[in-house]
């Protein structure tokens, strides 16, 4: 990875294309006031250094899979490659490395009940070096990476020229077929992967690849993301966050933690830790005032474990969804 340093007109690049994955270059350099080509170069310049990238992402919950984040404790010699391994499926993300190197954290959707039990009951306790495996199904999120603030830089009126169009929500099941699946693990590699390619790729109209992009997102099994290390943005610290909180009051700490600056995914779970969540700080005093002023405010919080990122192994992916 090379060593690139962001000026504000990267970090605002980013920010826009944390609004809409897909925004044309044309309408950044119209609101940041520089070139097109400009923009294009940056842009270009930030994915070829491998500091950023924009994912498509497919919401399994939407097509009937089951989200859940897991964590596992480990002997030391074994913790890296049993992350290393997770990294490599194709239903995992946000795979880290966490406390010291005996702890792997990471989100998995998992599409029936068969291959749940497969992967909890057999495949991880049949490891002989993970020494603890906890489960937690995660019910609702009420912060996602996609609308962590922390690292904004745009105005609410340049936010509001580059938000995209609403589209109009589709609640019902979606079913995909393959070339469905095709397109969306393009997407997986390259969000802003041109109509026109993704119609060369999959052999139809480019016309039909726009009608179907627009209803995978109006279905809400499509959105568009950027994958970027929070270093890169000068936050050098991240840690999961697990915490025991009132169930009278669990919904309104999920809600409140939402509009920290630091929290980018907070969700309520099952398990005696019913609120889990990832914080993005500059530095280790930055983390501790977090845990000692903004969250201890929060009284209904009776207990939290705090577990520093070591290591990334991935981040933002799109679960590869086989035909069932």
């Amino acid at each position: 990875m090379d060593t690139v340093i962001l000026d504000s007109v990267d970090r605002a690049l980013v920010h826009a294309l944390r609004i809409d994955g897909r925004v044309p270059f044309r309408a950044v350099a119209e609101v940041l006031r520089v070139s097109e080509n400009t923009v294009a170069r940056r842009y270009r310049r930030l994915r070829s250094a491998g500091l950023l990238r924009v994912v498509g992402v497919t919401n399994g919950v939407r097509l009937g899979r089951t989200s859940w984040t897991l964590r596992l404790r480990c002997t030391p010699d074994a913790a890296g490659a049993i992350a290393s391994a997770l990294a490599a499926r194709p239903d995992t993300s946000y795979v880290y490395l966490l406390s010291g190197g005996t702890e792997v954290s990471c989100n998995v959707q998992i599409p029936t009940a068969a291959e749940r039990d497969a992967l909890l009951l057999d495949k991880l306790p049949r490891t002989s070096r993970v020494t603890a495996v906890s489960a937690h199904l995660l019910l609702r999120a009420t912060a996602l990476p996609v609308t962590w603030s922390g690292p904004n830089s745009l105005t609410e009126e340049q936010v509001r020229m580059l938000r995209p169009a609403t589209l109009p929500a589709n609640a019902e099941a979606i079913t995909l077929d393959d070339q469905d699946r095709a397109v969306l693990e393009i997407l997986a590699q390259d969000g802003r992967t041109s109509y026109s390619e993704l119609a060369a790729a999959t052999g139809t109209a480019e016309s039909t690849v726009k009608r179907r992009l627009d209803a995978l997102r109006r279905a809400g099994v499509l959105t568009f993301t950027i994958d970027i290390a929070p270093a890169t943005l000068d936050f050098s610290t991240e840690a999961r966050l697990w915490m025991s909180v009132r169930p009278s009051e669990l919904a309104d700490v999920a809600r409140r933690m939402a509009d920290h600056p630091e929290v980018s995914f907070a969700a309520m779970t099952t398990g005696p830790s019913n609120l889990v969540a990832a914080v993005n700080c500059r530095d280790a005093e930055d983390l501790c005032r977090y845990l000692t002023e903004r969250l201890a405010s929060l009284d209904a919080i009776q207990s939290i474990e705090t577990a520093p990122v070591i290591r990334t192994l991935k981040r933002a992916a799109a679960c590869v969804l086989a035909p069932r």
